[in-house]
C-alpha cells in the first residue's frame, strides 16, 4: 500500500461501482484494493481491468488492507451492507440514496456511532458546475434577496432499464435523480428550515415506480423552492431559473453560458400600454433597454475529487466530514415528505 493511502474497495461494480473505480485508480490518496459483485460477468469484468475481484462480501469485508468501503450497489440493500461492514470494522461511503426511510437511516448512524467508524453518503452533484454557479449568485448577493428557485432536469427516455424501474430495489425518479436535487436545494439553504412541502408524482413510462415527480418547498425566510424531476418531456425547460428582487439568473442546461437581467434603475418602471393577444397590458409590458442590463454569469467549476480528498482528511486528519449526518436525515425525512404528500395530495407541514 502507497504510504499513507487509504486502503479502499468497491461493493457493487456496476455503472456508478465502476465510475468509482476508475477515479479511485488515479487518486493518490487512496489505494483501490478491489471489488465485490454478486454477478460473475462483473467480477471478471474487473479481472479484465486488472481488478482484484474478491468471491464474496464475507472475504472482502475480512481484508485488514481495506480501511473504507463505497457501497454501489441497488439501494435496497445499502442499509444491511454498510451495517455489515461497519460491524467488520470498515468505513463506509453509501451511493446515494443512502436508505430508504429514516428509520432505516437512524439504525446506520447508530451503528456508525458505536463502532466509532465514518458513515457517509455520496453526494457528487455537489460539485456540478451548474449548481455552483448558483450558489455562488447566491452567496454573492448578484440578485439582491432571492425569493424563488427553480431546479430541474427533464429526460424523454423513460426510467432506464434494470432495477431503477423496480419499486423493491427503491427504483424511481425521487429517489435516483431526485436526491441529487433536493439535496442541493437543502445545502443551498442549509440555514433556512423547511417549514413545508407539497408534489405529486407522475406514473406515465412506468406504472410500478414514479418516473417523475414536481414538488414545491417553502423556507421560513418564506424562499419557494420548485424541485421538478420528468422523463417523458422533449422541449426542456432551464435547468436553473432564480429570482431575486434586483434580477433574474438563468442556466439552460449544464453546458450553455448562464447570464442574467438585473435591473439598475428600478424608479424608471412607466411603460406605454403594449397590445398582448386579444387585449393591452401596462403591467406586462417589457422594460426598457435603458433600466435593465444583461450580463454573463462565470461558470463556475466543480471538482469532484474534493468529495474523496474530505473523506481522506476526515480519516487522516480529524477532519469534519462534509455531507453530514443531519443532512442525511434532512434529506430523507424531504424524500419521504414527496411520497407522503404526492399520496395524500395536501401538503406536509414540517419544521426541518
Amino acid at each position: 500500500m502507497r504510504n499513507g493511502a487509504v486502503g479502499i474497495a468497491v461493493i457493487g461494480y456496476g455503472g456508478m461501482g465502476g465510475y468509482h473505480a476508475e477515479h479511485l485508480l488515479k487518486m493518490d490518496k487512496f489505494d483501490l484494493k478491489g471489488v465485490y459483485d454478486i454477478r460473475e460477468c462483473q467480477l471478471q469484468n474487473a479481472r479484465d481491468k486488472g481488478i482484484r475481484a474478491y468471491t464474496s462480501l464475507e472475504e472482502l469485508l475480512a481484508d485488514p488492507e481495506i480501511e473504507l468501503v463505497t457501497i454501489a450497489t441497488p439501494n435496497d440493500v445499502h442499509k444491511p451492507i454498510a451495517i455489515q461492514a461497519m460491524r467488520a470494522g470498515k468505513n463506509v461511503i453509501s451511493e446515494k440514496p443512502v436508505t430508504l426511510s429514516s428509520e432505516d437511516l437512524e439504525e446506520m448512524i447508530a451503528v456508525s456511532e458505536q463502532e466509532k467508524k465514518l458513515f457517509t453518503v455520496h453526494q457528487n452533484r455537489r460539485w456540478d458546475d451548474d449548481y455552483l454557479t448558483v450558489k455562488n449568485v447566491i452567496d454573492t448577493n448578484l440578485l439582491g434577496p432571492v425569493f424563488r428557485i427553480e431546479s430541474r432536469v427533464q429526460g424523454s427516455r423513460g426510467i432506464p432499464s434494470g432495477w431503477r424501474r423496480e419499486k423493491e430495489h427503491g427504483g424511481g425518479m425521487v429517489l435516483d435523480w431526485g436526491v441529487h436535487l433536493l439535496d442541493q436545494a437543502l445545502t443551498l439553504c442549509d440555514d433556512d428550515r423547511l417549514i413545508s412541502v407539497y408534489a405529486s408524482i407522475t406514473n406515465i413510462t412506468n406504472k410500478e415506480c414514479d418516473d417523475g415527480f414536481y414538488s414545491e418547498l417553502k423556507f421560513a425566510s418564506g424562499l419557494m423552492f420548485s424541485v421538478e424531476v420528468t422523463t417523458n418531456n422533449f422541449f426542456e425547460l432551464p435547468r436553473w431559473y432564480v429570482l431575486g428582487v434586483n434580477g433574474t439568473a438563468v442556466l439552460e442546461d449544464w453546458g450553455r453560458k448562464p447570464h442574467a437581467v438585473l435591473v439598475h434603475n428600478w424608479n424608471k418602471n412607466d411603460a406605454a400600454p403594449v397590445q398582448l393577444g386579444t387585449g393591452i397590458s401596462m403591467t406586462m409590458a417589457p422594460r426598457t433597454d435603458d433600466t435593465i442590463k444583461d450580463i454573463p454569469l462565470e461558470k463556475a467549476n466543480g471538482d469532484w475529487s474534493q468529495y474523496y480528498d474530505n473523506i481522506y482528511d476526515v480519516l487522516r486528519r480529524g477532519a469534519e466530514q462534509i455531507v453530514t449526518h443531519r443532512q442525511m436525515r434532512r434529506s430523507t425525512r424531504l424524500m419521504e415528505m414527496i411520497f407522503e404528500s404526492a399520496a395524500k395530495n395536501e401538503v406536509i407541514h414540517c419544521d426541518i
